[in-house]
């Protein structure tokens, strides 16, 4: 038996959300993905947390602390803990107007509080508020320097809120988000934002997305036609992707693509997530997650204590299956096989 006992695994309970909705499947509901979560078990392994999308209809970002404190029992009632939170920050663009940019900022400050709260009762050990920037491509293709400019300054502003809560930020690396569509423009982003809480959430399947320039054709490594099959030139793509963006990397998703992009409900088109066990899949995941995980001498980063899967937008028939949650748990256990540490707790 592996003895590495970090990074802790943890599930993300917001796949019930993303994806779902009106013109597609109903969400599944929280208590069900908590659930799921603690039920799956690989070789005596169980999922050690849970990272939360503080959004309708698994969570109100508007929770009374009571409220707040009824929810870390229900979870450590699983026998989890909490991890990185998203804020819902999509009612105000970070690159919109003042009234819009202080809705971001303000929706920031109630999860640091949502944070503050569920550290304070014991069950958040560690985590990040997870951000992006709320605006399309499209619209910041209109002024990329002015654009990038204005996103900067919001996010500088909710820097400053969550350092007063002790928190850090990670804006997710998504081709969907405007001034985080690639690998490049993410990191003009936070170094326009030039603040030491301020950090990149890397996904492995959002981020495979970035090597082929999808919304940003100018900035793609691999060339156009690219075939799959040439190894060699996927792990130099990702040894050049990582070595860029790793040290920002505060936050880190565990995931598989199958190369394609895909949109459900109503999130935009973006990466397709596709199951551990996809044979269509373009990861070696174990390995590759390595590139994040260790730097370019192969040494452990340890720049996060916690690693989670995120598998959105995967139908409800197959979200609903125990086997799924225990092929993705057995996924991440191979990963901290080879890329974790111990620690005596």
């Amino acid at each position: 038996m592996n003895e590495n006992n970090y990074p802790k695994l943890h599930n993300a309970t917001w796949p019930g959300i993303v994806g779902k909705g009106p013109d597609s499947e109903p969400p599944i509901p929280f208590d069900t993905m908590l659930q799921m979560t603690a039920a799956a078990e690989v070789d005596g392994v169980k999922f050690d947390g849970v990272d939360l999308g503080l959004f309708d209809p698994h969570i109100d970002i508007n929770s009374s602390d009571d409220d707040i404190k009824r929810l870390a029992e229900k979870v450590s009632g699983y026998n989890l803990v909490i991890g990185s939170l998203v804020a819902p920050i999509w009612g105000g663009p970070a690159m919109g107007s003042p009234d819009e940019r202080a809705q971001f900022v303000e929706m920031v400050r109630k999860a640091c509080h949502f944070g503050q709260v569920l550290r304070e009762l014991g069950v958040r050990p560690g985590g990040v508020i997870r951000i992006d920037s709320a605006s399309s491509t499209q619209s910041w293709e209109a002024d990329p320097a002015g654009n990038t400019k204005l996103i900067a300054q919001t996010f500088r502003e909710a820097c400053d809120v969550a350092a007063d809560f002790g928190e850090k930020l990670a804006a997710e690396g998504e081709i969907c988000w405007g001034g985080l569509q690639s690998w490049k423009t993410a990191i003009d982003t936070m170094q326009a934002v030039d603040r030491p809480n301020m950090g990149f959430q890397a996904d492995m399947s959002h981020t495979l997305l970035y090597l082929l320039g999808y919304n940003r054709p100018e900035d793609r490594i691999l060339p156009e036609n690219y075939d799959w099959s040439d190894r060699a030139g996927l792990t130099e793509a990702l040894k050049t992707l990582t070595a860029a963006l790793r040290p920002w990397t505060i936050d880190f998703h565990v995931a598989q693509n199958d190369g394609t992009v895909f949109g459900s409900g109503s999130h935009d088109k973006t990466g397709r997530h596709c199951l551990a066990t996809d044979p269509n899949g373009k990861l070696d995941v174990a390995n590759d997650a390595g590139f994040w995980l260790r730097d370019e001498a192969g040494q452990l980063t340890k720049a996060f204590r916690h690693i989670c899967w995120d598998g959105c937008m995967f139908p409800n028939e197959v979200m609903n299956k125990p086997q799924t949650w225990n092929d993705i748990l057995a996924t991440m256990v191979k990963v901290r096989e080879r890329h974790g540490w111990y620690e005596a707790e």
